[in-house]
């Protein structure tokens, strides 16, 4: 498309002249018909190099006799632009007859259902929703408008999504929680007969599970992203607009509030609350209540400024330990000149 209806379409203004795109790339990568965006200071040497047609960028770094796509956001408004160029998944409509559909299920128009996916009894898929092939979507669970379920995730019974959900290959939503009570003979196990309700909005990644309620629901917030291989336990209320980056584990029963980041790798014990807006850096974790806005960081959890100050003396302690030896052997041999001049 003209660049001219580039801006129009994410209410941009560009300098420079009109040109067709064809395409988004990098900076390095970009040819004269693409697009490619500066997204930091740091790729201003690449931006002098580039074979961009036009650039994405704040006015200030807008040149004379390069055409530019002027920003006061570039990330935001790169999200926008690429999705203008993104080729959607799939180049199938309407349902499959190599997919199982339940009598009783209740299918919406514009439903796309390939083949091998399996929608069981009362299932509920709102108008527009697509099943991947080898997805299965429960007895009894409801699906909002425009949900994408990609290959081999699974919705096990009364799992719940709303509005323009995504959940992405492998994922498992509604497993059951891991409850098991002692006894003499072993392991009994407890069953999980709640469900997961997830908002509108919600990305789930691949290979991430989300365990059943034992007896009420899991449930997350709408807006909420999770990155790929997240264990969310059973009964886990996460609140809305948070971000939940790779490999995070949620152990059960815990509280997030609202807008709250885990970064990579980050685990919560079971039974604890974060409240709105916390951010926890990446392998730490957390075994204590934390209040709103609090920034933690390492394992066990501190305060972040804390964490930091920590990171830096780690690396010092071989050198410190080395010269506390020294002065340990210096006051001993003090100790002893002194014992011996009292005896003289």
């Amino acid at each position: 498309m003209r660049l001219s209806e580039v801006a129009g379409k994410v209410g941009l203004t560009f300098s420079g002249h009109d040109l067709d795109i064809s395409a988004v790339n990098t900076l390095a990568l970009a040819g004269p018909a693409e697009l490619a965006p500066l997204l930091n200071r740091k790729h201003l040497p690449e931006l002098a190099h580039s074979q961009a047609g036009a650039v994405l960028c704040e006015e200030k770094f807008a040149s004379e006799g390069r055409t530019c796509l002027l920003s006061k956001n570039v990330k935001l408004d790169w999200a926008r632009v690429v999705a203008l160029f993104a080729r959607p998944q799939g180049c199938l409509s309407g349902v499959s007859p190599q997919a199982f559909v339940h009598p009783e299920a209740r299918l919406a128009p514009n439903v796309t259902v390939y083949p091998f996916a399996f929608v069981g009894a009362r299932a509920t898929l709102g108008e527009g929703t697509t099943l991947f092939p080898g997805v299965y979507v429960g007895e009894d669970c409801v699906l909002g408008r425009d949900c994408i379920l990609y290959p081999n995730s699974v919705l096990l019974a009364a799992t719940v999504l709303g509005d323009r959900t995504i959940v992405h290959a492998g994922a498992v939503l509604g497993s059951d929680g891991y409850g098991y009570a002692q006894s003499p003979g072993g392991h009994v196990k407890v069953p999980q007969v709640g469900v997961v309700s997830v908002g509108s909005d919600v990305e789930i990644g691949a290979n991430t599970t989300i365990d059943r309620a034992a007896l009420d629901a899991t449930r997350i917030g709408d807006g909420t992203k999770i990155d790929n291989l997240v264990q969310i336990a059973h009964n886990v209320q996460i609140g809305r607009h948070c971000l939940l980056i790779a490999q995070v584990g949620i152990a059960g029963s815990a509280k997030l509030g609202n807008g709250v980041v885990m970064a990579g790798q980050a685990a919560l014990r079971d039974n604890i609350s974060l409240g709105d807006g916390v951010q926890v850096a990446g392998q730490s974790g957390v075994g204590v209540d934390l209040p709103a806005g609090a920034m933690v960081g390492g394992s066990p959890a501190m305060d972040i400024a804390t964490y930091l100050k920590m990171s830096l003396t780690l690396p010092k302690l071989p050198d410190l330990a080395r010269r506390v030896r020294r002065l340990e052997k210096a006051l001993e041999e003090r100790q002893d000149e002194t014992k011996e001049n009292s005896h003289e």
